[in-house]
């Protein structure tokens, strides 16, 4: 059964490439025509095929979703904003489709991207009160090029303040919550509007986990790549160091395709030049369901039981290493206190994104036509963000000029560390190294999240892709990570893939159902569907 899902996928793709070599063939000609079409984890290939047959159209597909999503966002706070030019976006590809032909997978997929994306279209929060109103000037790179093949942007989704957290809290809209247990946090409202399929897939970002905790927390896939890997331009940064942006996506495939569009050198980011020799043509290509078959794997014992709360976690990555055991894959049980050593030290770790925050948002505001603070400095003495992120802009604050000696000795210290994963691989002849994403569920609601093994990924620059492993006896979902050596991407892709396939761990929430009936036609000269979350401090 999960071998000829594989096979009808690929075999779904080159119906897509024969489409868009073909005569274009004609749109549903009532929305009656698409009534029994269930869009709930209907993945990027099954929509193209269905959108190709004239079984569907991007209008239908984005009214579909605006539909759940004003069922379910309310529970969920998980959105933000929605895009006012969204439907008409989709019909002008409606008709691009019919006239020409699609532009590629992504034509009329729509999207859900996180708020420190700059946005043409929409203002850019980073999650802030005080950023209620900011417009910088044009689109992020990485949203022109899903712009550019095709990608509808349905909206903006709420975040962790600034992207300083991982539990999705900020002064603009109260905390997000996970559509498996709405009682817990989600991490981040991309990953939960995708969760609870209120979108295709998502945009995120990641400087010490927001990406991949929050995959593990709603049973999705997503990469943080190689340090370089793409661009950062037109993001409201954190770090030089360790922001990345990248897909939240329900499918391995579907996160390769988003990849595809979005990867590689960008002028406007220099840090992109890394990457030049290092991206294939396409990771979609390369996906290989027998890439378990005899792939050497070491698991971090060292990261994968820390605390007696881990056990719960724990209980499920076994059995989802015993599975992947069977499906061909070799492990290796590996013990490197070196690895605990290296990341607990220095500051908890955090000294270098605290440091870039200060520096970089500055640099950040001071390239905005109309910014809407001055600095750090400026954030705190308004009083306005929210509690959770206080000590992290604090601390930022503190980062003087005589901090710059130990900044360099911080940035030297990552690259002993980098040096020692890198050995430990290479010396038991890895693929990857494997550890829980985060070591335990989802926190409560304005509770801390506790067992984050970001730092291994995001200090070290190394890719590491996060997927399902399964889930808590009570319905949580668990995210196995999968490290590899720089410009592994194509190889974690693979590793990803066959999982997906052999094992099949991801089940959509159950407290979000599909809509029972095909809604009524909305009118194409919307203008805006409000998000209905107040614009208050706090959580």
């Amino acid at each position: 059964m999960m071998i000829r899902r594989a096979l009808l996928m690929f075999l779904a793709l080159l119906s897509l490439s024969a489409v868009a070599q073909a005569e274009p063939s004609g749109a549903p000609e009532t929305d009656s025509d698409i009534g029994d079409f269930d869009i709930v984890e209907a993945d990027i290939f099954r929509l193209q095929v269905a959108m190709g047959s004239g079984q569907l159209s991007a209008r239908n597909l984005v009214e579909r979703y605006l539909a759940r999503i004003e069922r379910d966002n309310d529970r969920l706070n998980a959105i933000r904003e929605l895009n006012a030019g969204a439907l008409n976006r989709a019909i002008a590809l409606d008709a691009e489709r019919q006239s020409r032909g699609p532009r590629g997978p992504l034509h009329g997929i729509p999207l859900i991207v996180k708020d420190n994306f700059q946005t043409a279209d929409m203002v850019t929060t980073a999650g802030s009160v005080l950023f209620a109103e900011f417009q910088p000037d044009g689109d992020a790179t990485q949203i022109a090029r899903l712009r550019a093949a095709g990608a509808i942007i349905l909206g903006k989704a709420n975040m962790h303040e600034f992207a300083l957290g991982i539990t999705a809290q900020g002064s603009a809209f109260g905390q997000v919550s996970n559509p498996y247990d709405l009682t817990r946090n989600a991490g981040d409202g991309a990953a939960a509007a995708v969760a609870a399929n209120l979108a295709v897939a998502g945009m995120g970002t990641d400087s010490c986990g927001s990406l991949r905790i929050a995959a593990a927390h709603n049973a999705l896939v997503t990469l943080r790549g190689t340090q370089g890997i793409s661009s950062r331009a037109g993001i409201v940064p954190v770090s030089r160091n360790q922001d990345i942006a990248g897909p939240l996506a329900r499918s391995v495939s579907d996160l390769a395709l988003l990849l595809d569009a979005t990867v590689g050198f960008d002028s406007a980011d220099r840090q992109t030049a890394l990457s030049l020799g290092h991206v294939p043509d396409s990771y979609l290509r390369g996906l290989d369901i027998a890439g378990l078959d005899g792939a050497r794997i070491g698991v971090l014992e060292d990261l994968l039981l820390r605390d007696p709360e881990d056990t719960e976690v724990v209980a499920v990555m076994g059995s989802a290493i015993s599975q992947m055991q069977a499906a061909g894959a070799e492990f290796e049980r590996i013990k490197a206190p070196e690895v605990l050593a290296l990341m607990d030290s220095r500051v908890d770790g955090f000294f270098v994104l605290a440091h870039d925050f200060r520096t970089d948002m500055e640099a950040y505001l001071d390239a905005q036509r109309d910014r809407p603070v001055e600095d750090v400095a400026d954030i705190l003495a308004r009083g306005q963000h929210h509690s959770s992120i206080d000590d992290s802009l604090r601390l930022a604050q503190a980062m003087e000029r005589g901090s710059e000696g130990e900044y360099l000795a911080e940035l030297q210290h990552r690259q002993m560390f980098r040096e020692v994963v890198l050995a430990i691989m290479a010396r038991n002849r890895l693929d990857a190294l494997l550890y829980p994403a985060v070591r335990q569920k989802a926190a409560p609601l304005s509770q801390n999240q506790p067992g984050s093994n970001c730092r291994l990924s995001a200090n070290t620059g190394l890719p590491a892709i996060t997927l399902p492993a399964g889930f808590t006896p009570d319905g949580m979902p668990v995210g196995l990570e999968l490290l590899g050596p720089a410009w592994s991407e194509a190889k974690l892709l693979s590793l990803a893939f066959s999982v997906e396939q052999q094992l099949d761990l991801r089940r959509p929430p159950p407290v979000m159902p599909p809509l029972p009936a095909m809604p009524p036609a909305i009118n194409p000269s919307l203008e805006l569907i409000p998000s209905d979350q107040p614009a208050t401090p706090g959580s």
